[in-house]
């Protein structure tokens, strides 16, 4: 089975994936928000994926039928401690001074901006292929976005909170492009990093704030739902930047308020928001367009050197020496590999093999 024909599906399943994961963390941790603050649920939470993958983690490096993955490299290091900073440090701290200067209608409009920035600056900073077909995807997912997040009535309480509430979703925006940075590594080993640092400075910073621990239930629930809606659900968003690219990856997870809405609606039998019909055919539209696209040309691959998950496709023709572990077809394998120049054409996303330039 080659990887070339497969892959990008697999990074759109597994984008998919990772937004209902996460999505569907909205109304439960609404459910665990009682008896304690946002900032520290959010610590909770973020710890919870945290622990948790360490705990995978472990176990797949002592396992011997797991397939290994790339183990982060010194190399690695300035990209991911930039994510960690923008998304786990600047990102909450930011968001909670925007949340307590900015009216909850402004501020759920605003959050949307995470996708936006995340396409701007993967296409404009890191020079991501785009065409209209995506913007114009990109552009009706966000749009499902605001109008599901929607009140009625709009208030923005003064310049300040607005701002910081933009300025966090920047941050994120660039931690979601520094992620893409180190993507081909050990997304179990990236996901808990952040995880861990992310839980550590939220808790920390709800605690200086004066927040008091919930009951012990609720603990033991927030790590839990961190674990599936955070921590895997950030496994499965690194494995889709792999295979996508930043900006179509962050479309696809902005549909993710979608499935909290709904599973709302399930679980504290609300009544359907008449704009929640619009919302879901905007974001329907917008994932068409995505899943839909084919982006075929001849191009050229400049000879790299690298580290990840691989089989033996047209991509992967290189010798292994006794070092090496056994070509195992189609299961896949990992090691440090050459690739020399090649020259072919083929549809493709702008993933970990095709970040060439565009004329």
């Amino acid at each position: 089975m080659s990887l070339t024909t497969h892959q990008p599906r697999r990074g759109v399943g597994v984008a998919l994936a990772a937004a209902a994961l996460f999505g569907a963390s909205t109304p439960f941790a609404k459910l665990l928000l009682q008896g304690t603050s946002p900032q520290l649920l959010a610590g909770l939470l973020y710890l919870g994926s945290g622990t948790g993958l360490v705990l995978v983690w472990v176990r797949g490096r002592r396992s011997t039928e797991a397939v290994r993955e790339s183990a982060l490299a010194r190399r690695d290091v300035p990209w991911l401690l930039g994510a960690i900073s923008f998304g786990g440090v600047l990102a909450p701290l930011m968001l909670m001074i925007g949340l307590t200067r900015t009216p909850a209608s402004g501020a759920s409009l605003l959050l949307n901006l995470e996708g936006v920035f995340t396409a701007l600056i993967a296409w404009f900073v890191f020079r991501e292929n785009f065409d209209r077909r995506i913007a114009l995807g990109m552009l009706a997912i966000v749009a499902g976005g605001i109008v599901l997040s929607w009140e009625g009535r709009l208030s923005w309480g003064g310049l300040a909170g607005p701002l910081a509430v933009s300025g966090a979703c920047l941050c994120w925006g660039i931690d979601n492009n520094l992620t893409q940075k180190v993507s081909a590594g050990d997304p179990v080993q990236i996901a808990m990093l952040k995880g861990l640092a992310a839980g550590s400075i939220n808790t920390a910073i709800a605690l200086l704030l004066g927040a008091n621990w919930p009951p012990v239930p609720h603990i033991i629930g927030a790590f839990f739902l961190g674990f599936l809606s955070y921590g895997v659900s950030l496994v499965f968003f690194v494995l889709a930047l792999r295979h996508l690219g930043t900006a179509r990856t962050g479309a696809y997870f902005s549909t993710a308020p979608f499935v909290g809405a709904v599973l709302s609606l399930a679980i504290f039998r609300e009544r359907p928001a008449p704009l929640l019909l619009v919302a879901a055919t905007l974001m329907a539209i917008g994932v068409w367009l995505h899943f839909t696209e084919r982006h075929e040309h001849e191009h050229r691959h400049k000879a790299m050197e690298h580290d990840h998950t691989h089989v033996h496709d047209e991509h992967h023709r290189h010798p292994h020496v006794p070092s090496d572990p056994p070509i195992t077809d189609p299961i896949p394998h990992t090691h440090r590999h050459r690739h020399e120049p090649l020259v072919h054409a083929h549809a493709h996303y702008p993933d970990i093999h095709h970040r060439h330039d565009h004329g």
